[in-house]
């Protein structure tokens, strides 16, 4: 996925770059419409690489599960109930499959590296809105909150899924222990 990931934003800039020198010589609107929807998509990407690689240097994966931020309220077990997260987040891409691997890790390492990732994922959702203020030169404010939004639902999808998972394997670790 990582791969695939850094492969998609190089192209999207790329493709980005072009419409807007091609825009600059035959002023079609398609061009502008292109160039901010590759524009978006590369912002995007490379924020979420970004974003995902200075919480990494920072944190090594070594989050304290433990604090606050990273348990659970009371109503969340039952709006998972309602989603049914049970029976959709075992479908879910991972950029780095093997953080998550219990043969690699272990539970509590695995738990740490959830929190990480919830924070990578929150992160990317508040500033998936940046690309809004685009809308002040380029116009289409629609487009950029509509792409800003369905950027975030797709980040915010990542941080249930984090927080859910986590909270079962706390629990059995619990159990276990």
């Amino acid at each position: 996925m990582a791969k695939i990931m850094k492969i998609v934003a190089v192209f999207s800039l790329l493709c980005t770059v072009i419409c807007i020198w091609w825009r600059l010589m035959v002023h079609i609107d398609l061009l502008l419409t292109l160039s901010i929807t590759f524009g978006t998509t590369s912002f995007h990407l490379f924020m979420r690489l970004a974003i995902g690689y200075i919480f990494n240097r920072k944190m090594k994966n070594h989050a304290d599960y433990t604090k606050k931020w990273y348990q659970l309220h009371s109503w969340e077990k039952e709006l998972y109930r309602i989603m049914r997260v049970k029976k959709w987040n075992t479908s879910r891409m991972t950029y780095d499959p093997k953080a998550f691997s219990p043969k690699l890790h272990t539970w509590m390492e695995i738990a740490q590296v959830m929190c990480q990732s919830e924070l990578v994922h929150e992160s990317n959702i508040v500033l998936s809105f940046l690309p809004i203020i685009s809308s002040i030169w380029l116009g289409a404010a629609p487009v950029f909150f509509i792409t800003s939004v369905c950027a975030s639902l797709f980040d915010l999808m990542f941080v249930i899924i984090q927080r859910y998972n986590r909270a079962r394997i706390l629990a059995f670790l619990k159990k276990r222990s």
